[in-house]
């Protein structure tokens, strides 16, 4: 067993993450392991666990965010996830 490094939980089905810089992290859950890794929408401020939105090396949970979250900043992004196709 080990303590999540999020909750503190020991957990006998615990698991490790290892990222692409070398750090190794415990965790009970994909919702603790969600809380430390994934990143922060520059706009809106909620986790970013699908593809999100890049724009000039800041990242953004939608293309809404990353329209509104600067003058300018993402104006050509266009959103079609659900739209109607014209």
């Amino acid at each position: 067993m080990a303590n999540c490094v999020v909750c503190g939980n020991d957990y006998w089905m615990s698991f490790e993450v290892r990222t692409m810089t070398g750090d190794v992290y415990t965790f009970d859950s994909i919702e603790c392991a969600a809380q430390r890794l994934a990143p922060e929408c520059e706009h809106c401020g909620c986790r970013i666990l699908g593809h999100g939105v890049e724009v000039e090396g800041r990242f953004f949970c939608c293309a809404h965010c990353a329209r509104e979250g600067d003058a300018g900043l993402g104006a050509q992004i266009r959103d079609a996830v659900g739209a109607h196709p014209r």
